[in-house]
């Protein structure tokens, strides 16, 4: 061929495998020290990881328990609890946890919603925040005698027992009752909605029962409110206690004041509410003329005057109507329908009695409601 012509012969291929093997060993080389990078990572991690989960879990593992902190029970003892039921891995990551938490955490007693195999650290922050107690609302209605309140109470806490609140309601002072209560728990035992802790004792839950009547009376001032009246306060808080039975809304004040009427003439109050504490009536609003004589200082159609003591517990509506009576010249007053609270008042006797044929013609028509 000429000179001026160059002839083709292809790729270098001994250059390009050159250049190969030398990228190749570039990019093992760095696969190795990747590889020894990540080997050396991961053993320094699992031996790190080895190390902190020694004493203790370092996360969630196990399933969902209830956790019940005793009474009295000391921070170890506690603790110590947790470990037997393999909820924590050991004291030490508990204590440890615990003086984290600052000075003298606190430990209420109850039960809480914990995990098997979690990080004790997790468990002393639940255990030591009292709004994660576990707890029921147990929901007291207005005027109920004590003795209808515990089947109320032991239904919705089971673990308090009826024997227990009824030793408590004959001898009540360890419940903090009011000095002019002559120990006497009835009337004092007040109505509202409670949130407990799962687990309170008898003592607890009337304890503050009692405590919230102190609070409601004190903020009425009742006891210089009755004395206003001339009444004791025993005396105010009983008129209260009939009234819950005997009226509904505003219709209380106006009973109140009948009462205040009756008895500033000498007359009898002729509660039949009384007659049927009394008697320990169930379920029924009318008396008949045997249970109108029992002989009871509480038969107010037997006994002039008020009773020795309240007939139940009355809310706040009815304190404040015993202290703020509606004034009026009414001697009588007839519910003429239960079924709405319809109330009727009357000065004379022949009044009453039409307005007593009217509840007698609504208990016709509503057999088994009177």
């Amino acid at each position: 061929m000429s000179g001026l012509f160059v002839e083709n012969q292809g790729p270098n291929w001994k250059k390009i495998l050159y250049h190969a093997k030398s990228a190749f060993a570039v990019l093992l080389s760095v696969a190795v020290l990747v590889g020894m990078g990540w080997f050396g990572y991961k053993t320094v991690r699992d031996a790190y990881l080895d190390y902190k989960s020694e004493d203790d879990y370092l996360s969630v593992q196990g399933e969902p328990v209830v956790f019940t902190v005793p009474q009295g029970a000391s921070v170890n003892q506690i603790g110590a609890l947790l470990v037997e039921e393999e909820i924590i891995k050991s004291e030490k990551a508990w204590k440890s946890a615990v003086a984290k938490l600052g000075a003298e955490p606190t430990f209420q007693a109850g039960r809480y919603n914990l995990n098997q195999q979690m990080p004790a650290a997790a468990a002393a922050a639940i255990l030591s925040d009292p709004n994660e107690v576990i707890r029921v609302m147990v929901t007291i209605p207005e005027g109920l005698r004590m003795t209808d309140q515990w089947p109320l109470i032991t239904k919705a806490i089971p673990e308090i027992k009826q024997a227990d609140l009824e030793a408590l309601g004959k001898d009540p002072k360890a419940l903090g009752l009011p000095a002019w209560a002559g120990n006497k728990a009835e009337g004092f035992l007040y109505p509202e909605t409670y949130q407990v802790d799962d687990t309170p004792t008898a003592q607890e839950l009337l304890t503050a029962q009692v405590a919230q009547f102190t609070k409601v009376t004190t903020e009425l001032n009742f006891e210089d409110r009755a004395t206003s009246l001339g009444l004791t306060p025993m005396q105010a808080l009983t008129i209260a206690s009939i009234a819950e039975k005997e009226a509904i809304g505003t219709d209380m004040a106006m009973v109140t004041q009948v009462f205040y009427n009756r008895i500033a003439k000498n007359m009898p109050l002729q509660s039949d509410a009384t007659v049927v504490y009394a008697n320990n009536i169930k379920g029924r609003l009318t008396t008949t003329d045997e249970e109108r004589a029992v002989d009871s200082p509480y038969n107010t159609y037997k006994y002039p005057g008020i009773p020795p003591g309240p007939i139940g517990n009355p809310g706040q509506e009815a304190l404040t109507a015993a202290l703020n009576p509606t004034q009026h010249d009414y001697l009588y007053f007839v519910v003429v329908d239960p079924s709405t609270g319809e109330t009727e008042f009357n000065t004379t006797f022949e009044g009453h009695e039409r307005s007593r044929a009217k509840f007698l013609a609504w208990c016709q028509a509503n057999q088994g409601k009177c």
